[in-house]
């Protein structure tokens, strides 16, 4: 696939709410996911290698939530091997007022298969 195939898959499945799908189809065994340095206070490693530890890192997270009323994800754009969306999701974790989340994710693609991820916010 190319990376505009790669970022149009990603974004049916991302609009259908499938991000579990997302990470069996299109990332690769040796995913790289970045996180920003202010990450490290909201709990969030910044730097999380591996297919099997980037979905462990996703199920810790959703343990946390406590209701998402609304997820979005823009339509891709695509540069030579790399593709970004904006996310945003409205969420109340657990314990915690209701917010709205921001970010740009970057993809970078490799033989078929997203290879990194580095998120934004």
């Amino acid at each position: 696939m190319t990376t505009q195939q790669v970022a149009d898959r990603y974004y049916e499945l991302a609009k259908q709410l499938k991000w579990t799908a997302i990470q069996e189809e299109l990332y690769g065994q040796d995913i790289v996911n970045k996180e920003p340095e202010h990450a490290i206070a909201m709990g969030i490693p910044t730097l999380t290698i591996g297919l099997d530890a980037v979905k462990a890192k996703g199920e810790e997270r959703r343990k946390l939530i406590e209701e998402i009323h609304g997820q979005e994800c823009s339509k891709p754009v695509t540069g030579g091997k790399f593709f970004s969306v904006s996310m945003s999701r409205d969420v109340t974790f657990k314990g915690k007022p209701r917010m709205k989340l921001e970010e740009i994710a970057v993809f970078e693609v490799h033989d078929d298969k997203i290879v990194s991820e580095q998120f934004f916010y």
